[in-house]
């Protein structure tokens, strides 16, 4: 019996631990593009010491000069705010500390005059004038204050009604401007005053166009006594409250 002859082909499993072909390629590739890269990038990178080398650590130190420049703007932004905060505050401050003294200083005056009049050993005096004086105020009219004082009734009210008339000269003639005139008001209330020692009234009046003052004559009518007075016509000195 003849043996048949050998199989011309024969089948071999494939070995699994074996990369594709095309993956072993690819491999390859990115090797030699990351060999060329680096290699070229050395070729390029600039000596130490050459103009390139120079340009480019110019360059970097202007960027960082640049960062430097915009955080010291910004620092020196906060700190000027904070300056002017600190101006106005301070300011702010003064202007009170400017008024309180003002007040003080009109408080004191106020407690001097008053002690003139509560004094034990200051003479006792009846219901009287002390003062008139006046101020000009913006649109023609003026700003009065009277100050009445009595030291003998030291235990109760001293109640009334003030008016008064100015006398000047007017187109070259003596002339008398009267309370209602003065108010701008026919039959014109009077002015109340009550107090223990002293008082100030204020208002505003009035006078005519051309007129000329020159004297204050005050009326008083009240329940303890009734005063009439004439005083020079004074204005009120700027530096006074």
């Amino acid at each position: 019996m003849s043996v048949p002859p050998p199989p011309r082909f024969e089948i071999v499993p494939q070995d699994q631990s074996r990369f594709p072909r095309w993956l072993l390629a690819l491999l390859v590739f990115l090797l030699g593009l990351a060999i060329g890269g680096g290699t070229l990038w050395w070729w390029h990178k600039p000596e130490p010491g050459s103009p390139t080398a120079r340009l480019a650590a110019s360059e970097q130190r202007v960027r960082e000069q640049a960062e430097e420049i915009a955080e010291l703007r910004q620092r020196e932004a906060t700190l000027s705010r904070s300056e002017q905060i600190s101006r106005d505050a301070n300011r702010d401050v003064e202007d009170t500390l400017a008024e309180k003294d003002e007040e003080i200083a009109s408080l004191r005056a106020d407690v001097a005059f008053y002690e003139r009049f509560v004094g034990s050993s200051g003479p006792r005096k009846g219901l009287s004038v002390h003062s008139a004086e006046f101020a000009p105020e913006a649109g023609g009219s003026w700003r009065y204050e009277v100050v009445l004082t009595q030291s003998i009734n030291r235990g109760g009210l001293t109640q009334g009604e003030l008016r008064f008339a100015v006398e000047g000269v007017r187109d070259g003639k003596l002339t008398t401007v009267n309370w209602d005139e003065l108010q701008q008001k026919p039959d014109a209330p009077a002015q109340h005053y009550s107090f223990r020692y002293f008082q100030r009234l204020g208002g505003s009046v009035i006078l005519p166009p051309g007129f000329t003052a020159q004297r204050v004559k005050l009326s008083l009518r009240g329940s303890g006594a009734n005063v009439d007075q004439a005083l020079a016509w004074t204005l009120k000195s700027s530096g006074e409250n």
